[in-house]
């Protein structure tokens, strides 16, 4: 009797990047672009669309740390306006982009764990 491969945990193989049917291959053909299909065991992935989501997530999160950043370093250091711009700005788009990838993987990741669909007329 053969056991059946259980899925990978779809939080985990999103942080990954990896397919969120088998947890092997890259579900990315690009930096952000989504791959038609698995390489590793063809599941289809052009039905992934995670819109803005990824992107209102990292705002909220880097800007607070951005900004709590900067607050503090104002009110501890007393640095001048400009090279609090210099420290935060950077550390700020450095975080943008470390994060963006990770965060589009769980949410294409979670939207195929639940089997969620785009909201058409014809589904009323």
């Amino acid at each position: 009797m053969t056991k059946a491969r259980q899925r990978p945990h779809p939080v985990l193989a999103g942080l990954q990047g990896r397919c969120p049917n088998c947890g092997e291959a890259s579900m990315f053909a690009g930096f952000l672009r989504i791959a038609d299909r698995c390489p590793a065991c063809g599941f289809d992935l052009k039905a992934a669309d995670s819109g803005d989501g990824p992107a209102v997530f990292i705002i909220l999160i880097v800007g607070f740390v951005a900004v709590f950043g900067a607050l503090f370093s104002e009110m501890s250091f007393d640095l001048s306006p400009w090279i609090i711009l210099v420290i935060w700005l950077p550390i700020a788009a450095v975080l943008c982009l470390a994060l963006l990838r990770p965060f589009k993987g769980v949410l294409v990741a979670l939207q195929f764990h639940h089997k969620a669909g785009e909201l058409r007329n014809d589904d009323f």
